[in-house]
């Protein structure tokens, strides 16, 4: 599973421990993160799931991470979130923005302004 067969697709993390293995690597690697804080029983985060998947497709270059926040309760305790879905966007260990609700126009805006400046 390790290597490049992760790039261009969502990547769901099921323990801490993938996590925190997933963010450090992602943070070493320089690449944008977008994380999906989604739950299994919430409507619109089943909506946007399969939109993210084809971003993931899209964007190569970022990495998309998917949190259930019932799983992960600590994780998502750690970001604050409040809402379903939240998408986080991260880089080197720094949270640069974030998008609150199934907004698929804001969220594919957000990622390629933030794919932009990293690339500036």
């Amino acid at each position: 599973m390790a290597g490049s067969s992760e790039e261009g697709q969502v990547i769901s993390c099921h323990t801490v421990e993938e996590w925190n293995d997933q963010l450090q690597k992602g943070n070493e690697s320089k690449k944008l993160i977008v994380v999906d804080f989604t739950a299994s029983w919430c409507g619109p985060c089943r909506f946007i799931a399969p939109f993210l998947a084809e971003l993931a497709k899209k964007f190569t270059s970022v990495i998309f991470l998917k949190v259930d926040v019932d799983e992960l309760k600590s994780v998502s305790q750690d970001w604050a979130i409040e809402a379903m879905p939240t998408f986080v966007f991260v880089k080197e260990g720094t949270l640069l923005d974030k998008v609150v609700g199934a907004k698929k126009d804001e969220l594919q805006q957000k990622i390629q302004k933030h794919v932009a400046s990293s690339n500036a």
